[in-house]
């Protein structure tokens, strides 16, 4: 049994931007030079907690990525593997529905259906968001901003306020509260990499050019300002995970070792100097400008990994330079997946297992997938009628 802990909440936006602007583009780290965290940055006291033994166990699903007649694998997949893994937090990392929603009711429906497994539990849980959890707010009027208001009506949600003035919908700072004292063990981090890109820049399209959306500079400040704050309230780097629905370009240049070339050669050179398992079935997808966001990862030393879903079928991870970048499968059976027969090989989760008797704290991660659990993996779709939802969420 897990017991939350409240986190304090900032204060919440009245609404998004809408999507593809270039919210606070023009912001920059200047503020943060230095090792002063800019005026304004505050870190939060510990929400979670370690196990008496030292012990912290995260799964990220991603992609669950359906309406509201989901897939009922993906719901059975979710419970399998909270079943076997007993994880003391859950984060669904963006695509946490599709765009088949026609009423802010089914949109309610869908988000119900995936954070279920965890309410049932009492596991605490947060989401991302992804490119596509708005593709329905035309007909269902249902931004992000509302659907987090109706994610953080659950017992066991753990998302942050919208902040004012910050480009992206609940970047969240969580901490983990050590088993040996008061203080963080270590940090989860939650960064909204947006949806697309916009039209233009500067009267420039996109043309040519991925046209998904990235990480902006005011959110790499807002990591950065919040990592000094957090190391100078608690006189310690606190090493931390993020993750984010979007891959960075460093994974691509990660597989490849190199910028430019993208050969089999290049790919074996990778293997080894960055220890890379997994499989890569598809093109990476970040958006057309690098955030700047590894960078800021190199600079302040406390992010151990950043992992993203967005591409299904990808499922790697490796070490770059001394952060590991990864992939979590799709977990939604309703979403794409591989050609064919095998589309629904792939369907899974990823754990990560924190140690504080072990060098570092994050110990380990690894994969698990529907077919561990026996789960039908037949090639089609298998839809539910809607549960209600309970008085909470009406």
């Amino acid at each position: 049994m897990n017991t939350r802990i409240h986190q304090p909440k900032l204060s919440r936006r009245a609404a998004l931007a809408a999507a593809g602007t270039l919210g606070a583009l023009g912001m920059t780290v200047a503020a943060a030079a230095g090792s002063q965290a800019a005026p304004g940055a505050k870190a939060p006291k510990p929400s979670l907690l370690f196990r008496p033994d030292g012990t912290f166990k995260i799964v990220q699903f991603n992609d669950t990525q359906d309406d509201e007649q989901t897939d009922r694998r993906t719901i059975e997949l979710m419970n399998r593997t909270l079943d076997a893994e007993k994880p003391d937090f859950v984060v669904i990392n963006g695509d946490v529905i599709n765009g088949g929603c026609d009423s802010e009711l089914e949109v309610k429906q869908a988000l119900n259906h995936v954070v279920q497994p965890m309410e049932s539990r009492q596991i605490p849980w947060a989401v991302t968001f992804g490119n596509h959890d708005e593709d329905s707010v035309q007909r269902t009027g249902m931004t992000e901003a509302k659907m987090l208001q109706f994610l953080q009506s659950y017992a066991f949600n753990m998302n942050a306020d919208s902040a004012p003035e910050l480009t992206g919908t609940s970047n969240s700072q969580l901490l983990v509260q050590s088993s040996r004292s008061k203080a963080p063990a270590f940090g989860l981090w939650l960064i909204d990499t947006g949806r697309y890109a916009p039209d233009t820049i500067n009267g420039q399209n996109f043309e040519g050019y991925p046209d998904w959306d990235w990480v902006r500079m005011d959110q790499v400040a807002w990591y950065r300002n919040l990592s000094i704050a957090t190391e100078q309230k608690y006189g310690k780097k606190v090493p931390s995970l993020m993750w984010g629905h979007i891959a960075l370009h460093e994974h691509r240049n990660m597989w490849f070792s190199s910028l430019d070339s993208r050969t089999d050669a290049d790919h074996a050179r990778a293997l080894t100097k960055h220890n890379i398992v997994g499989e890569r079935n598809e093109d990476e997808c970040p958006g057309p400008i690098n955030s700047g966001l590894f960078n800021a990862f190199l600079e302040r030393g406390d992010v151990l990994g950043y992992f993203v879903g967005h591409d299904h079928v990808n499922t790697y991870v490796g070490n770059y330079y001394g952060v590991q970048l990864g992939y979590a499968p799709g977990t939604g059976f309703g979403a794409y997946g591989l050609p064919g027969a095998d589309r629904n090989r792939l369907r899974g989760a990823r754990v990560f297992e924190l140690d504080e008797n072990h060098p570092g704290i994050y110990k380990n991660t690894r994969l698990v997938f529907a077919k561990d659990f026996g789960i039908d993996l037949t090639a089609n779709d298998q839809p539910i009628v809607p549960l209600p939802l309970e008085p909470a969420q009406r």
